[in-house]
């Protein structure tokens, strides 16, 4: 590792920023140096303004992408390099409101017994059964299933705070099956180490391959499941508040999202 990387990690993690956006804000430097083939701290303004029009006019990278690299570049220079007016008036794109994939009942149940594994089927499960985002079943470990409580302890998720979601004894069956026949120790889905957590990657392979086997034409990911969950909520009477809670948004307007594809809302308006 390259002492400037290091350097960078220090400021990132002195800022309390979680590793996940660590190892995405370095990556997204390493890809710049790349680009020019030489050292990022080489590179001045009109580098940037060339990269950056790259992956908007040649790459035509996803908004998303776009605005996380933007954010990785001008941390970069202002905190690790402190050469602030390398990316004065470097600004986000604003990002396109686009209604989130969401599955009805029978399209879950078809998918969830499509899954080619008990483990797959077990993690999903707890992506919509909990709500919970694909990183944070990830994270889960043995201890955070608490079956006397019926409750899931999520830690350190988005905003690196801790909260508690409903286990639905349904899920808990499931979990309970999957426990008995892969006997993980730590780490509730580890991956082919038996210590790590499984990869994201793995669990998008596993999802296309049973969106396939169930014939569903969406395209369903790890987080569609939580969008099934939230909108189904929502749909059986729940409040926007509740579900707040439940999804861990740190502001309401962003589950108000779901308010605009519950079928129950719309028919009740």
């Amino acid at each position: 590792m390259t002492e400037l990387r290091q350097r960078m990690i220090e400021d990132l993690r002195l800022r309390n920023v979680a590793e996940i956006t660590i190892t995405c804000y370095v990556r997204a430097v390493r890809q710049y140096a790349e680009f020019f083939g030489r050292s990022p701290d080489r590179l001045d303004a009109k580098h940037l303004r060339q990269y950056l029009l790259h992956l908007l006019e040649v790459q035509k990278v996803a908004q998303g992408t776009y605005n996380q690299k933007v954010a990785a570049l001008r941390f970069f220079y202002r905190e690790t390099l402190k050469k602030p007016a390398y990316v004065e008036g470097v600004c986000f794109t604003r990002k396109e409101r686009k209604l989130p994939v969401v599955l009805s009942h029978d399209e879950v149940r078809r998918f969830l017994e499509a899954l080619d594994s008990l483990k797959s089927r077990a993690i999903l499960m707890t992506c919509y059964g909990a709500g919970l985002r694909i990183s944070e079943a990830l994270s889960l470990g043995v201890g955070d299933i608490d079956s006397e409580r019926m409750m899931i302890r999520v830690r350190q998720s988005k905003g690196r705070k801790d909260r508690y979601v409903a286990l639905p004894r349904t899920l808990l069956i499931v979990l309970r099956e999957y426990w008995k026949a892969a006997k993980p120790t730590d780490c509730l889905f580890p991956g082919r180490d038996g210590v790590k957590p499984l990869t994201r990657q793995s669990v998008v392979n596993a999802c296309h391959r049973a969106m396939k086997a169930a014939d569903i034409s969406k395209n369903v990911s790890p987080h569609t499941m939580r969008h099934s969950f939230a909108t189904h909520l929502l749909e059986d009477g729940a409040d926007v508040r509740t579900i707040q809670v439940l999804l861990g948004h740190r502001s309401v307007t962003t589950t108000a999202l779901y308010t605009h594809v519950s079928q129950a809302t719309i028919r009740k308006t």
